[in-house]
């Protein structure tokens, strides 16, 4: 494997866990208690965490990506096992 598909399989796989560790621990205005000032979205988080978040989905993000690339490479599925999954129904 290339080290420009290595680079583009982990991103993607890092933006998905990203979407996938927003939503952990987000508390709104409304939950806390705070006031919610002219303007702002009541369903906004208060306290986003936004440095946490990304550094949790960098380390989802490579236990994922080491266990696809270990897949890969010890050839447990190859490509043409999963030929099913393109291939129209007649």
């Amino acid at each position: 494997m290339k080290i420009t598909s290595i680079i583009a399989i982990y991103f993607i796989i890092w933006w998905l866990c990203l979407f996938l560790v927003l939503p952990w621990g987000i508390r709104n205005a409304a939950e806390t208690g705070e006031n919610v000032e002219a303007g702002h979205d009541a369903g906004a988080p208060v306290r986003p965490r936004l440095v946490r978040k990304a550094i949790y989905a960098t380390v989802l993000a490579t236990a994922v990506f080491a266990s696809v690339y270990a897949v890969y490479m010890r050839g447990w599925i190859s490509i043409g096992e999963t030929q099913f999954l393109v291939q129209p129904k007649p």
